[in-house]
């Protein structure tokens, strides 16, 4: 049990240190070092005391302020925000001092106090439900919460029955009520009177130096981006959009806009789904576009009349070509038309070919890159005992540094004394410099002040003689002659009535002008309306002649169209897929190699082999849907039969595993 001459003041002691402290100017050991010297100036006993408390109060601060500014907010309101150090001192004296200090000492400090103050604090802090509810909650968010229950909250617990008892004496204490406490007369032994021996002077510690702690590795590191991700996603819908804005125009567009070739566009369009990694399933939407009159601009009409007069030049020349003998090249581009299949397929194997040494480069580029992995952990080990033996120099020559710092100082405080001496003889001849430079600088004041005044008296004058001038009468006034001309000499010089009179004549001159002007531009578009008119009923001519023959060209095709070919097959093709399988299967052994040794060497969290995985069957999936939109824009714009584009589907769809769809 410790026993104290004057707690009172001993707490004001601490108290007032605390409110001078400033963790972000000053540190801990400073404070310290500064209230062993406040103590040994006013000769303070238990000294030890007065530092373990002011320590312990900076130390446990967040515990100790979470109950401070809680009672400032329920019970204290009242209460002198300057005193809040006081209460955390009493806080931090319950809560981890009360089993050394013992009950008795404790009340003498409380009771030392302003008790309404005491009794208003420690009836907050020292109530169950407090205790055992929000100040556990809140230290345990801090500290471990089994820590805190077994080190704190069960002490005070255990505390807060005796503790109560305080807390009533204090009450009768405030209602001037005398409390008689039976208490059994125990011998208590007198100290001897001896003089007290000089308190020691603590030794202040030196510092140890402490290693920097070496920050690990952030896990973001390993992760992929959430913006990566968030970009896909737009860039997914931004597609989505467009393919639909891009059947909306097909299927709306204007007919003054369609180029009706030979062989007909395709009335609908493909838009695949991705429903799982390897399944693709294709949806079928076929727009019926309705023969709606859509209304025509003027440079749509001409541009549209001017299509059909060059058409009907061109069939008008053909025929005559006909008459005079000339041979219908049908069979040749029909010919043609083979031999340019024949070469699509080739090329089309040719391609898969090149895809599938693609893909077996990447697989055996993955097996490397499996390898380097592993090499580079080797590396790493070797370069952590590199970097442990480096500090351990490091620490050593810090070491060294500080001792050759430590007698540099020595040094310099030796060269400071000697520096005092030189600087007071150096103060003795300044001040002889400065009374012989006052006496020099008076008399230059002196001269400067009279050549000022003079010169003042001298502008004094002068603006007199100014303003003598300006009182003087002076007539501005001019009369005008608006018939008169301005007399300078020139050739077509007038007077202002006569240039007011050709304005108006020029004025009269212009409307006439713009009145024929309009006159003219009416007639111009009467004459334009009747050539539009003229072409709206050739155009409407001309469209129900190729609708009719266009339905019947359908037709025809309809009856010969049929898919007979599959998909086309190679032996390369055959041994590349050998190949790529036999490398897929090697590259899953050395993934579960690596995933074994990351479990073991508690792995870093990093990019999972699955999403590599998942990444790999996406292009696919992107090639699948670039050729099917290809395909449509050559079906649509006539470039491409429609047997070719129904082999080149089914010939991708037997490659990539797709469902085949037909497009129609």
């Amino acid at each position: 049990m410790v026993k104290m001459a004057s707690p009172e003041k001993h707490i004001e002691i601490v108290v007032q240190q605390l409110n001078k402290f400033n963790p972000e100017n000053e540190s801990t050991e400073h404070l310290l070092d500064e209230s062993a010297k406040v103590l040994q100036t006013l000769k303070v006993t238990d000294g030890a005391f007065v530092l373990e408390t002011l320590a312990g109060c900076i130390e446990y601060k967040p515990l100790l302020d979470i109950v401070v500014n809680a009672f400032f907010v329920r019970d204290g309101k009242h209460c002198l925000f300057s005193e809040r150090n006081l209460y955390v001192v009493i806080c931090y004296l319950a809560t981890f001092q009360l089993e050394e200090l013992g009950l008795q000492q404790f009340s003498r400090i409380v009771k030392s106090l302003d008790i309404a103050k005491m009794h208003k604090f420690l009836r907050f802090f020292f109530n169950v439900l407090n205790l055992s509810t929000w100040i556990k909650d809140e230290w345990s968010q801090i500290y471990d919460s089994l820590y805190v229950k077994e080190n704190w909250i069960d002490p005070l617990l255990g505390w807060q029955p005796k503790i109560e008892q305080l807390i009533k004496q204090l009450a009768d204490k405030l209602a001037n009520r005398v409390t008689t406490v039976k208490t059994s007369t125990v011998t208590k032994p007198k100290e001897f009177d001896l003089t007290a021996p000089k308190p020691r002077a603590i030794p202040i510690p030196e510092p140890i130096p402490l290693q920097e702690k070496h920050q690990p590795v952030p896990r973001s590191t390993y992760k992929p981006p959430k913006e990566k991700q968030h970009l896909q996603e737009i860039k997914y819908r931004n597609r989505r959009r467009a393919e639909e804005l891009l059947l909306e125009a097909n299927v709306s567009q204007f007919r003054c806009a369609t180029v009706k070739s030979e062989k007909k566009a395709p009335r609908g369009y493909i838009s695949g789904i991705m429903k799982n990694k390897t399944k693709i399933q294709a949806q079928k939407i076929q727009g019926n576009i309705d023969n709606v009159p859509i209304k025509l601009n003027a440079a749509a009409i001409l541009r549209e009349g001017a299509l059909y007069q060059r058409k009907m030049e061109q069939e008008l020349n053909r025929l005559e070509s006909l008459l005079r003998g000339a041979h219908d090249p049908s069979e040749f581009l029909e010919w043609q038309k083979q031999m340019r299949e024949k070469d699509l397929e080739q090329q089309l194997a040719e391609i898969e070919c090149r895809r599938l040494q693609g893909k077996l480069s990447h697989e055996e580029a993955v097996l490397a890159h499996q390898n380097v992995i592993q090499e580079n952990k080797k590396k790493a080990e070797l370069k952590r005992e590199e970097t442990a033996e480096l500090m351990h120099q490091y620490a050593e020559k810090r070491l060294q540094e500080e001792k050759e710092m430590k007698e540099l100082v020595e040094q310099v405080v030796e060269g400071h004394k000697n520096v005092k001496q030189a600087r007071m003889k150096l103060q003795k001849y300044k001040r002889q410099i400065v009374q012989e430079v006052s006496e020099e600088s008076r008399e230059l004041l002196r001269r400067a002040l009279e050549e000022e005044e003079e010169k003042l008296r001298k502008r004094y004058e002068l603006i007199q003689q100014i303003r003598a001038i300006e009182s003087l009468p002076f007539f501005r006034n001019k009369f005008v002659d608006l018939t008169q001309t301005a007399g300078y000499g020139f050739s077509g010089e007038m007077s202002i009535v006569e240039l007011r009179e050709r304005l108006a004549l020029l004025k009269e001159a212009q409307k006439k002008a713009e009145e024929e002007k309009r006159d003219q531009i009416i007639h111009e578009k009467q004459a334009k309306e009747q050539l539009l008119l003229d072409k709206l009923e050739q155009i409407s001519l001309f469209r129900a002649a190729l609708g009719r023959a266009a339905a019947l060209k359908q037709e025809e095709k309809k009856i010969k169209s049929q898919l007979t070919e599959g998909p086309v097959k190679d032996e390369r093709v055959l041994d590349l897929q050998k190949k790529i399988t036999e490398k897929t299967m090697a590259r899953k052994k050395q993934a579960e190699i690596l995933k074994i040794t990351h479990q073991k060497d508690g792995a870093r969290p990093g990019r999972s082999w699955e999403s590599y995985e998942n990444s790999l069957q996406e292009p696919p999936w992107k090639e699948l849907e670039e050729s099917r939109e290809q395909q449509f824009k050559m079906l649509q714009n006539g470039l491409m039969s429609r047997e070719t584009a129904q082999k080149m589907t089914a010939y991708q769809a037997a490659r990539i595993g797709a469902t085949s769809c037909i497009l129609r």
